[in-house]
């Protein structure tokens, strides 16, 4: 399965809808889209992975890397995900402890 992107503006956040396959092959392109985002000046970054398949650890190691380069500029970075496959592969990894992950997009208040 493919892997498809989609931007949007919630507010000051930019939402990334993902939805497909991350792995080996699908990853590369995730990572340039989300580092093209970044040097456009995104520093409010929210993923939402409710439409992700399957993700390995090559799609796991792209969120971590977009989350410290936004830490690297006081940026803020929150995975949308209410779907339980995706939030067991965050709580087997323990990266449900690295990540502010929320069921549905948190509102601008």
């Amino acid at each position: 399965m493919d892997l498809e992107l989609s931007t949007k503006t919630d507010g000051g956040r930019t939402v990334v809808s993902v939805s497909g396959e991350i792995d080996m092959y699908t990853a590369p392109t995730l990572r340039e889209y989300l580092t093209a985002l970044l040097s456009d000046g995104v520093k409010d970054l929210a993923i939402d992975v409710n439409g992700v398949d399957f993700c390995d650890s090559t799609g796991l190691g792209v969120f971590i890397g977009t989350l410290r380069r936004l830490r690297e500029v006081d940026g803020s970075l929150v995975i949308v995900c209410a779907r339980e496959q995706m939030l067991k592969i965050f709580q087997l990894t323990g990266l449900h402890k690295v990540f502010d992950i929320q069921p549905q997009l948190p509102s601008e208040d």
